[in-house]
């Protein structure tokens, strides 16, 4: 346990919670995970299977199936890693079951999660989260960094850092992870967006298509636009030659004893069937500005509406082609 009666609840254990909740908990931290369903009952059972290029752990932890079962208590920080479609719902949940003054740090792709948070809490942090994880197994996670698990810089929103930044950096870089306080998160965090802009072509067309010269094209064609966007909206973007420093070597990808790296985030949606995936939070942020600022982003719109629609009826990934995408801004 950290010093203070430091206890972290991470909302949504999946790839990205479900590591940071293992390695915090192996390090000696207090950890409380939100999941539920069958991966809910697999934690309980028999604890959190976390699987890197490091080795494989079966790590106990504490696992309740909503924010209302936490038992909320002073000196509590609460880690949101869902995505970004089911944030409305758990702060609703969240505002209802702790106090105002809760530490909030969010763990998630995009920038709209924060502002979101901020509606309803004072203390809102954001994390550029850059951890290659999957989970697609109830009860089971795996991390394919090398050596480090990940990258998780944390900040204050709208910007600065303070001792609560600092405690968690710390705790973080204990359990493995490269961690610092950032005063201008934000501007981290939509570098992170524009590469995430990806995730929707990876899920659609699959991870094969990504070598093809139309999946090549259409990668870069997609950032581009996003900056394009980002620009026409005046936002403040940390440049690719930061981000390429700060990634430095801390991790590279390694392999995991019988798991397939398969695809982001988004792919692991559609490849779990979940129903709901984060378009709307990635692409749709660029529509949303392109529309604000009267610009246009034919790409990322599709993009939006095939992964919702590829959501609801299930589609697998691989379901659309690199060309089909493209089409749009031809069109």
């Amino acid at each position: 346990m950290t010093g203070g009666g430091r206890r972290y609840v991470v909302v949504g254990a999946g790839a990205v919670g479900g590591t940071i909740a293992g390695l915090l908990a192996r390090a000696g931290r207090d950890v409380v995970a939100v999941a539920r369903g069958p991966h809910l009952e697999a934690l309980q059972a028999g604890g959190l299977d976390l699987r890197t290029p490091l080795g494989s752990w079966t790590v106990p932890l504490p696992a309740v199936g909503s924010v209302a079962e936490v038992g909320w208590r002073p000196g509590d920080v609460a880690v949101l890693a869902v995505k970004g479609q089911d944030t409305e719902a758990l702060l609703d949940d969240l505002v209802a079951h702790a106090d105002p003054s809760l530490p909030v740090v969010c763990a998630q792709n995009g920038v709209a999660n924060e502002r979101r948070a901020l509606r309803r809490f004072a203390d809102v942090h954001g994390m550029c989260v850059m951890l290659p994880a999957v989970h697609l197994e109830p009860g089971v996670v795996a991390a394919f960094g090398d050596p480090a698990p990940g990258i998780l810089d944390l900040g204050r929103v709208p910007s600065g850092t303070d001792a609560l930044d600092e405690e968690v950096a710390a705790d973080l870089a204990a359990a493995g992870f490269s961690s610092h306080p950032h005063p201008a998160i934000l501007r981290a965090k939509h570098r992170k967006l524009v590469m995430n802009l990806a995730n929707a072509v990876v899920a659609l067309c699959g991870t094969d298509a990504l070598a093809t010269d139309a999946g090549g094209e259409l990668l870069g064609a997609v950032a581009a636009e996003g900056e394009a966007v980002l620009a026409a909206a005046g936002v403040d973007v940390a440049s690719t030659e930061e981000d390429a420093v700060r990634r430095g070597d801390v991790f590279r990808i390694g392999e995991v004893e019988g798991v397939d790296r398969g695809g982001g985030s988004t792919w692991q949606s559609l490849t779990r069937g979940q129903g709901t995936a984060e378009g709307d939070t990635l692409n749709g942020e660029i529509a949303l500005l392109a529309r604000l600022h009267g610009v246009e982003a034919p790409l990322n719109v599709r993009l939006q509406q095939l992964v919702g629609r590829a959501a609801r009826e299930g589609w697998r990934p691989g379901a659309v082609t690199p060309a089909e995408v493209l089409a749009a801004r031809d069109a």
